[in-house]
């Protein structure tokens, strides 16, 4: 069975606390690569880490928040000035080209982007296996502002899973998104603060003998995570972390 390399491009919060990128995960397989979120500092992220963003063919958004999908417009305009041939699928909760495209005439009027690339733009919906061309996606609904669409995803590619929280409080929904996943990253901003569309360590603590999955790992920590690292349980990301899954 293939490895798989998850690089983490950025793990922060939406603050860049401890000076962490906004989430942006990218994973290679054998057959191809993509990108699970591409907050506003995705691209200068993926320049660091010297990833050819020619060849990512796939970008999957967990919901619509400047930290999970603000980076797009840029990296889209970056294939477009550089004359990016290869198609690029685009794979969100309903409304991404809508607000891409928004996001587009907003940030760069007058500049023609969209209309020099070959960019697919994919649905999903909670409850429904979407096919791509590299792998498929199951989306799970989470709780998070509402009007972002916040959800899971769980993306399975060449005989593996990632599992993905996206931000979000405690829901028991995360037991069938990380069900036997190779690797279910969690998002848990907080150690011991309470705040609806968040999670927070102390709560997932109680919750963490329950899981099945085969490896859990923490992401999007505010700054009361990062100076408790010392007691965190689970392992955790760092920006430039590599994982094999």
């Amino acid at each position: 069975m293939t490895e798989l390399k998850l690089k983490v491009v950025g793990c922060g919060d939406a603050f860049g606390s401890g000076g962490r990128l906004n989430t942006c995960f990218h994973i290679q397989g054998s057959a191809g690569n993509f990108l699970i979120d591409c907050g506003a500092s995705s691209l200068p992220g993926l320049k660091h880490h010297g990833i050819n963003t020619n060849d990512i063919d796939a970008i999957v958004i967990s919901h619509f928040h400047g930290d999970h999908y603000g980076g797009i417009p840029f990296l889209l305009l970056d294939a477009a000035i550089y004359g990016r041939a290869k198609k690029i699928q685009i794979i969100s909760p309903p409304g991404g080209e809508q607000r891409i495209s928004t996001l587009l005439d907003l940030l760069y009027p007058g500049t023609s982007v969209l209309e020099k690339l070959n960019v697919e733009f994919l649905e999903y919906c909670a409850g429904k296996v979407s096919l791509v061309e590299h792998f498929s996606v199951e989306a799970f609904e989470v709780i998070h502002a509402e009007k972002a669409l916040p959800h899971g995803v769980r993306i399975e590619i060449e005989g593996k899973v990632i599992a993905y929280s996206g931000d979000t409080s405690w829901t028991d929904t995360l037991m069938p998104l990380s069900d036997g996943a190779d690797l279910f990253i969690c998002e848990c901003n907080f150690f011991s603060t309470k705040v609806t569309g968040h999670m927070n360590y102390l709560e997932l603590e109680k919750k963490l003998p329950e899981f099945s999955c085969k490896r859990i790992l923490l992401t999007h920590f505010d700054q009361e995570m990062l100076d408790r690292l010392d007691r965190l349980k689970p392992g955790y990301l760092t920006d430039g972390m590599e994982i094999m899954v």
